[in-house]
């Protein structure tokens, strides 16, 4: 029996409204923006936590290509609308220049409950995501299936890095986003549950004495959907492409598939320390794909173009099977041509080397988010 697995995803973006011109970010947006597209993708364009934020989200779909179609509809929809009012949307994890201090967030009583929670902490969460859900019915599974996935959580981050920079400095990093979102509590990579109980146990505790509301309070990289029957990825910056965003989701997709397999066959992947994993997380931050990642097994770093063929011939029978092989061998390009926080840096220096400062170079890289949110799009 070869059946498919996992039979259903979905995909969730969110992006930042800039203004054309200045490429500042939008703090107030026009309230039209939204709601004219909230008429034209029903139930699929929602607020976010800032006012210059919006989120999109796929159906239920079955196919890696339905929800590529549904996301490019999507952002052409919001680059439409927010242009009638000179504004537009980059997918980046973070804005190049803004300043969080300046920013406003949505008026909706979950968001004023955040920042009367969480103070200073919230306030700075000038951060956008990519979150890929597949479906998985069974509790059980889902738990296992996290406990094994997380091994791989770095080798994601690191094809989708988009925030290099923050407050208008260039960090260093790769991935600035996941510096800012660590603050939060419940972040980062989720303990080694032995099973569903030991989970409820845990989600009860934090329930019963009053910490959290619900489990949407987890904001693990990957973590049990509190909405849907589903396994959710969430350690990927937004990718300012479409298809390297594809790529991402089909690699996340793959591992899921072929952890079940191993399952399936009574074998599984061996479940590392958090800590051993950590290492790998930091460098994903760090390098992206500058530099390669640890082997726990074979205790030694391995090259990404080593990692790369690695991924190919374990997954391309997955990648088949799920009509997605097209895209998980896009990670190559990505590799090849450098990720969007690559770009940002590429364009941010050559503006600097011919003259300008660094503010109108910061803008420069804005107008390329710009164009490069839509670039690839059907």
């Amino acid at each position: 029996m070869n059946e498919r697995f996992p039979k259903t995803l979905g995909i969730e973006e969110e992006y930042l409204l800039v203004d054309k011109d200045s490429g500042e970010l939008a703090i107030n947006p026009p309230e039209e923006i939204l709601l004219e597209c909230q008429r034209r993708h029903e139930g699929q364009v929602s607020p976010e936590f800032l006012r210059s934020q919006i989120e999109v989200g796929t159906t239920i779909c079955t196919e890696l290509g339905e929800a590529y179609e549904q996301l490019a509809s999507l952002r052409k929809t919001i680059a439409e609308v927010a242009g009638q009012h000179n504004l537009a949307p980059i997918a980046a994890s973070t804005h190049p220049m803004a300043r969080w201090k300046d920013q406003l967030h949505t008026p909706k009583a979950r968001y004023a409950t955040l920042v009367g929670e969480l103070q200073g902490v919230a306030r700075r969460m000038v951060i956008c995501g990519m979150h890929v859900h597949v479906g998985v019915e069974d509790p059980e599974l889902r738990i296992d299936l996290m406990n094994q996935v997380k091994y791989f959580l770095p080798h994601i981050l690191s094809f989708s890095t988009s925030s290099p920079f923050w407050s208008g400095v260039d960090t260093g990093l790769k991935s600035y986003r996941l510096t800012i979102f660590d603050n939060l509590p419940r972040t980062g990579l989720p303990e080694t549950f032995s099973g569903y109980h030991d989970y409820l146990e845990y989600t009860e505790t934090l329930k019963a004495s009053g910490l959290v509301e619900d489990t949407s309070k987890l904001w693990w990289d990957v973590r049990p959907s509190s909405r849907f029957p589903t396994l959710e990825m969430r350690i990927a910056d937004a990718c300012t492409r479409l298809e390297d965003g594809m790529a991402v989701a089909a690699l996340y997709l793959c591992l899921i598939g072929h952890l079940n397999d191993l399952k399936r066959h009574n074998q599984r992947w061996r479940v590392y320390s958090s800590s051993l994993i950590k290492e790998n997380r930091w460098r994903a931050q760090r390098y992206g794909l500058d530099e390669g990642l640890v082997d726990l097994g074979q205790r030694q770093v391995k090259s990404w173009p080593r990692l790369i063929e690695e991924f190919e011939d374990l997954l391309s029978p997955q990648a088949e099977k799920l009509g997605c092989l097209t895209e998980l061998r896009h990670l190559r390009t990505i590799y090849n041509r450098g990720t969007s926080a690559h770009g940002q840096l590429r364009v941010y220096r050559e503006a600097i080397a011919q003259g300008a400062d660094e503010k109108e170079a910061l803008k420069e890289v804005i107008m390329w988010l710009i164009k490069e949110t839509v670039s690839d799009l059907d």
